[in-house]
């Protein structure tokens, strides 16, 4: 039995790989062919009556995991500077706003019309509005380098958003002063633990001579996030700082305190850490989808009861999407379809405690929006590719002839 499962996973994870290698040609998201990969085996499995243990209890874990290691994977991507600023302005705003206002407009219809608490509503409605920076920054890989930088800024920042924002209405009983005045204290514990965190970090990764040194950053990194989540403290600032700092070497460089560091040092070993982040982060990502999938019944996708709202919900996402856009003046239509729910998704869904849920926001609803988002991106990208050829094709035409 042993045997068979190790052989399983190691099948399982080459097909992984061939649909990452492959998403370049054919624009289908992995996530998509990872979720498919995942229901299909778990119909196989149903038709041999071949039973496995039940593998959704270690989804929240994984999830985790891999939340962390893919948003380090994309601050590790970003460059600060002054001519970034209007691409990084624009992106924290399309993260936050439409986030917090398509979660208010969708709770507010459902507890007006089912006499239901406004903050449980919205509680239950978070998960639906944070994009998953899981699907969409991979997702982005063949985009211009503005758009992708702007994608990884924006998912990136959505998901930290929404697990704060999240965290804020769940763990408060009441929206007062005090609460607001506690979120603000949690924001600056959380910065100092990350300035201090980042610090010893760094030192750690150009100080470290043995010829294994990035596993262990790593533990740390994870250790430092679970015990600032323990103390509910907004964790994904640490990862997001720390990202930031180590891909930014040349703003603090010339620090007073900087040589300590040995910047130079820690720049030639970003290079290397970023490609092990990246690795471990496609090995969890591919695990975490496949688990989900297999997860996943054919009631839950073609659930009639929930998928009119499904629907509707998506549409609310993408015209959100599309005033703030044009109000950012932001043309690229493709940014509208950029807005997959995944990871972060379904980790906040497992994570509403149980007095809080609502039958109404069930797994049937959350599958069939991550599926539904997922398959208007790859759509999207599909078009995009379209057009582009043929615009090359049309420059290649017109070309003179000498």
């Amino acid at each position: 039995m042993t045997t068979a499962v190790i052989i399983s996973l190691c099948v399982l994870l080459l097909f992984a790989y061939l649909f990452d290698v492959t998403a370049a040609k054919t624009r289908i998201p992995t996530v998509v062919l990872l979720l498919s990969l995942g229901f299909i085996l778990h119909l196989v499995a149903d038709a041999f009556q071949i039973h496995f243990p039940d593998l959704s209890i270690v989804l929240p874990a994984v999830g985790t995991v891999g939340l962390i290691l893919i948003v380090l994977e994309g601050a590790l991507e970003l460059e600060l500077s002054m001519h970034k600023m209007p691409i990084i302005k624009k992106a924290s705003l399309m993260a936050v706003v439409p986030l917090i206002l398509l979660s208010f407009i969708v709770a507010s219809v459902y507890s007006y019309f089912n006499d239901c608490p406004l903050k449980t509503a919205i509680a239950n409605v978070i998960p639906l509005s944070v994009i998953s920076s899981a699907i969409a920054i991979p997702s982005a890989r063949n985009l211009s380098h503005s758009l992708r930088e702007f994608v990884t800024y924006e998912s990136s920042l959505s998901d930290i958003v929404g697990v704060v924002f999240f965290n804020f209405v769940v763990l408060n009983s009441e929206i007062d002063g005090s609460s607001f005045g506690e979120f603000v204290l949690q924001l600056i514990a959380i910065i100092i633990i990350s300035f201090l965190a980042t610090i010893l970090l760094s030192f750690l990764l150009g100080k470290i001579k043995h010829h294994v040194k990035f596993i262990p950053i790593i533990l740390m990194i994870i250790l430092i996030y679970f015990i600032a989540k323990s103390f509910h403290l907004p964790a994904l600032i640490f990862i997001l700082l720390f990202g930031l700092f180590l891909s930014n070497t040349n703003l603090w460089s010339q620090l007073r305190f900087a040589h300590n560091l040995r910047p130079t040092m820690i720049k030639k070993e970003v290079h290397r850490f970023h490609g092990v982040i990246m690795e471990i982060a496609f090995l969890v990502r591919s695990l975490f989808f496949l688990l989900f999938g297999f997860s996943i019944t054919i009631a839950e996708i073609f659930n009639p009861a929930t998928i009119l709202w499904a629907v509707a919900i998506s549409l609310v996402i993408y015209l959100i999407r599309l005033l703030f856009l044009r109000l950012l003046s932001i043309k690229d239509v493709t940014l509208v379809a950029m807005a997959p729910r995944g990871l972060i998704t379904v980790l906040l869904f497992l994570s509403i405690p149980v007095e809080q849920s609502l039958p109404f926001f069930n797994k049937a609803l959350v599958v069939q929006i991550v599926v539904l988002t997922a398959l208007t991106m790859m759509i999207s990208l599909m078009m995009a590719k379209k057009i582009s050829e043929k615009h090359i094709e049309v420059l290649a035409e017109s070309k003179p002839q000498i």
